[in-house]
């Protein structure tokens, strides 16, 4: 076979569905894959276990990873709503199963991999509601530096208990699986989809995730004085929300793409003059004030396709916000066609995330309005 497969399906029942897709795979394969990835949305995550064991009984797969998702993504085609089933099979190399649980009102995190080589590639599957995944992001950046780390939250439920996670044969509702891959088999891509208004500031006072001054004067201020200056577009586009660029390498003379970290705008107080960000900041670090459209996470996908370093592309694992797709798009299937017409006959598949995986500047974060991909 190809060393790499992927199928889907929409039939509304699970049987039929995981036939269709495995029936597709079968005919293609002639040898076992290494990893199979399955994602699933709808009545199809109540079936997950069983469509694990076909792959495995029938197909030969080494591990199986599988998660319950809000839509699904199949080769060029995204499916936000509705029963779905979308299976993607490599030829990897060495895979390295994970399981991890929190403990201890979530301060503790059991089954953390250790001995991890530098540059190797993990792939993560989250509960939002049981599982701290930055926590686990900052144990690996200390214990495992040089690691990527690429995957999505579960996006099927809102509630405890409501998402389904697989690794082989077993099933949770809770914590976190994954898979280690070594070193060199895929390239990480973060594609945030921001573009940077105004001009960089150095945050002079704050602490936590309260900026009180930027370059001196209070935060509030510079925000107003910016969106005052900005062309009418822009400015409507900053009246819909505003985000926060943080630069991390400060070291650089001029920031481009893929030099900042993007977190939203929470709010500010007119009294002190201070605003509060989705991160921790510190004071020193370097800040630009970012907006987003269709036309800016166009763009800036297209451009993060094109400067991978990954020639030719065979296959793709992709993970989107439940945010983007028609949300923000004004046709179907963006971030899935953009794949598929980079890279022709990529092998791809992927989910609609409750939040976004993926290493920006050399640190791994959790992303929101963000597509990250995992491209072999």
């Amino acid at each position: 076979m190809a060393s790499f497969l992927a199928a889907h399906s929409q039939h509304p029942n699970p049987a039929e569905a995981a036939g269709e897709v495995l029936g597709d795979l079968g005919e293609s394969m002639d040898g076992p894959a290494d990893l199979a990835v399955v994602f699933t949305a709808g009545s199809h995550a109540d079936a997950l276990a069983d469509t694990a064991a076909a792959l495995t009984r029938l197909l030969g797969i080494g591990t199986v990873l599988g998660i319950s998702a809000s839509g699904i993504i199949g080769g060029a085609e995204e499916i936000e709503e509705g029963p779905g089933l979308s299976v993607w099979l490599g030829r990897t190399g060495e895979v390295r199963p994970v399981r991890m649980e929190a403990i201890g009102s979530g301060h503790t995190i059991l089954g953390l991999p250790d001995q991890i080589a530098r540059g190797s590639i993990v792939v993560l599957f989250v509960d939002p509601f049981s599982f701290p995944v930055e926590l686990l992001l900052d144990a690996l950046a200390e214990d495992a530096p040089g690691v990527h780390v690429v995957g999505g939250v579960a996006s099927s439920a809102r509630a405890p208990g409501g998402n389904t996670l697989l690794l082989n044969d077993a099933v949770h509702q809770d914590g976190a699986i994954g898979v280690v891959l070594a070193p060199g088999v895929a390239t990480p891509l973060v594609s945030q989809g921001c573009r940077p208004i105004g001009q960089p500031w150095v945050v002079t006072d704050g602490s936590g995730q309260m900026i009180n001054a930027l370059g001196g004067e209070p935060a509030l201020q510079r925000v107003d004085a910016m969106v005052a200056g900005l062309p009418q577009e822009d400015r409507a586009l900053a009246a819909k929300g505003l985000h926060i660029g943080i630069v991390v390498n400060e070291q650089t003379e001029r920031f481009e793409r893929g030099d900042f970290l993007i977190r939203g705008l929470l709010g500010g107080d007119r009294s002190s003059g201070a605003i509060a960000v989705g991160d921790r900041i510190d004071v020193g670090q370097v800040i630009q004030f970012h907006v987003r459209d269709a036309v800016s996470a166009s763009d800036d996908l297209r451009y993060q396709l094109g400067a991978t370093s990954r020639d030719p592309v065979e296959a793709a694992l992709i993970f989107t916000c439940n945010g983007r797709g028609t949300n923000l798009f004004s046709a179907p299937s963006h971030d899935a066609w953009s794949v598929y017409e980079m890279f022709p006959g990529v092998a791809s598949a992927g989910m609609f995330c409750a939040g976004e995986l993926g290493p920006v500047g050399g640190r791994n974060s959790l992303h929101g309005f963000t597509a990250t991909m995992l491209l072999f």
